[in-house]
């Protein structure tokens, strides 16, 4: 496994948002169609798409396939991330997209508290209440009140645990290259979804093909830009910038899909805003310390 570079959370956030906005493109699609095709289909295709993506760079770097480190945690990330993915794609088509970015927002707390108990990562006073003033922000954002527990909030829960899961596993894999990452998570989601794919495929209108395809290059670049993200940046910040989410998915929420937010959202979401920009600015001042 090769030396782990220094962390740099200026470009791990860089990286973070630019996957951000593509996955809620890609969702976007998704929640727009997802109830006329089976989920298994979605997935097959977005991983099949993202392998025709990649294949160039898989020749140009096949040499970093001679050797693959820990494939016991290569296996168990793909396992992760397919049931992660599947459960997403179909959440997202059953459920507000508010009540969708809202309850991953739990994500990063349980990214975090993995980080400090698996990897021995150390997280601060100052992220623990960044993240704590952002999920009070979250619930004054949207009331949870009256939400019916149904198969959509279900999956939620599971995408909620597996990717948490995923994210360790990725963080432990640092030091594999990412063409490896991304080709085992590709080629992985196909495997795992062809066979559901094959039993439910419903045919598809020439009017859904180009964005049905758009999905898989959508979530294929955001891929590439989470594993540089999680590369660069430590847990603590990227777990709680990850909330910038918030305010971009309900715009895509409001010129898409016709949801108004209250000034109620507003507030809340101002104050993960905040949050995140107090971290990402606490966090650079403290560099800068060390530096000097």
């Amino acid at each position: 496994m090769t030396t782990d570079a220094p962390r740099d959370n200026l470009k791990g956030g860089a990286w973070l948002l630019a996957d951000t906005g593509l996955n809620i493109w890609a969702l976007g699609i998704v929640k727009a169609l997802g109830l006329g095709y089976p989920v298994a289909q979605i997935v097959f295709l977005r991983a099949a798409i993202g392998l025709v993506l990649l294949s160039p760079w898989i020749v140009r770097n096949r040499s970093a396939f001679l050797t693959i480190p820990d494939l016991p945690l290569q296996v168990l990330r793909v396992g992760l991330s397919a049931a992660t993915l599947t459960a997403s794609y179909f959440a997202i088509s059953r459920v507000p997209l508010a009540l969708f970015t809202t309850m991953n927002f739990t994500r990063p707390l349980v990214v975090m508290v993995l980080a400090a108990l698996l990897l021995r990562e150390r997280i601060t006073l100052s992220q623990w209440a960044a993240a704590a003033i952002a999920m009070i922000g979250v619930v004054i954002a949207i009331d949870p009140e009256g939400t019916t527990l149904g198969p959509g909030v279900l999956a939620l829960g599971l995408v909620i645990l597996t990717g948490s899961a995923a994210v360790i596993v990725t963080r432990r894999l640092r030091g594999t290259p990412t063409i490896v990452l991304m080709t085992f998570y590709t080629v992985g989601l196909g495997l795992c979804t062809l066979p559901f794919a094959l039993w439910s495929w419903q045919s598809i209108p020439t009017a859904h093909l180009v964005p049905l395809l758009a999905v898989g290059v959508f979530a294929q670049t955001a891929q590439a830009c989470f594993l540089r993200a999680h590369y660069n940046g430590d847990a603590g910040v990227l777990s709680v910038l990850g909330y910038v989410s918030l305010p971009l998915s309900t715009a895509a929420g409001f010129f898409v899909f016709g949801e108004t937010p209250t000034l109620r959202f507003y507030a809340g979401a101002a104050l993960v805003v905040l949050a995140a920009a107090s971290l990402t600015a606490s966090r650079g001042r403290l560099s800068l310390m060390r530096v000097r």
